[in-house]
């Protein structure tokens, strides 16, 4: 498939109820073996990404080796990928699309753009949000290419009391419609676990929700049935994998090995 037609197989992935499940990947070698379990896409977390070539998450992978890792992956399989770019690497609009489409250039079809203002704290203001969504939007209908842009909010993540997300919901939702308005081809809030909150919003929002699975979050089913339209995994399938990789290197190690 072209470019294109890689992106619009993607978005029609997106199904309210019916979710498109993205186990992440980090690089070419992990994105084959997720493509050959059955993976229908495929999708980067940022902090596995970074983790996987020794940094910190955060836009402290140099971007030229972001860019060559999307190229890796796109060149190994023939599946659609996403791309989590972070904030852009830019809080200018005109350069976070500059930047975006040097991620097109490297052969994804979507990426993750969140709202958090990255390495300072806090979240941008939503209208100032809207503005970057937008120039990224009008950079790639230039591309000619119809970038699924995966509007992430940082609310939930932020606030680590899970039982202060329900005074959250209104900013959530607010921002959902502005992302929408802006150009956004999903809506992203991870860090949000409670199956009624997650169902309020899905309800609210005319983009499809991504649901980031984490421990104590509903299962695929009940996020199906919430109308959840894209379940991730973010940073815990490299977690799981550098964990084992850890043990089984202290067996050897702790046996004597040298």
């Amino acid at each position: 498939m072209s470019q294109e037609e890689r992106a619009r197989a993607f978005a029609a992935l997106h199904r309210k109820g019916n979710p498109v499940v993205l186990y992440n990947i980090w690089d070419a070698g992990s994105a084959r073996c997720v493509a050959d379990a059955g993976a229908k896409a495929l999708a980067t977390g940022s902090w596995s990404v970074a983790a996987a070539h020794g940094y910190a998450d955060g836009q402290r992978l140099p971007l030229p080796l972001l860019l060559e890792t999307v190229r890796e992956i796109v060149a190994a399989t023939d599946l659609p990928l996403s791309a989590d770019f972070e904030g852009a690497y830019s809080e200018d609009p005109a350069q976070a699309a500059a930047n975006v489409a040097q991620v097109i250039d490297a052969g994804a079809i979507g990426i993750n753009f969140e709202d958090q203002v990255v390495g300072k704290g806090g979240i941008h203001p939503v209208d100032k949000q809207a503005i970057r969504i937008r120039a990224i939007r009008d950079m790639a209908e230039r591309q000619g290419v119809p970038l699924f842009i995966n509007a992430r909010t940082d609310l939930f993540l932020q606030e680590s009391d899970s039982t202060r997300h329900a005074a959250l919901m209104e900013d959530a939702i607010a921002r959902a419609k502005a992302y929408a308005e802006a150009g956004a081809s999903g809506f992203f809030a991870p860090g949000l676990a409670d199956g009624d909150l997650i169902a309020r919003l899905c309800a609210a929002s005319a983009l499809p929700v991504n649901v980031m699975m984490k421990p104590g979050a509903p299962d695929i089913a009940a996020l199906a049935a919430a109308g959840v339209g894209r379940v991730s995994y973010g940073p815990f399938p490299y977690r799981a994998m550098i964990a084992w990789l850890r043990g089984e290197a202290e067996k050897v190690y702790g046996s004597g090995g040298k």
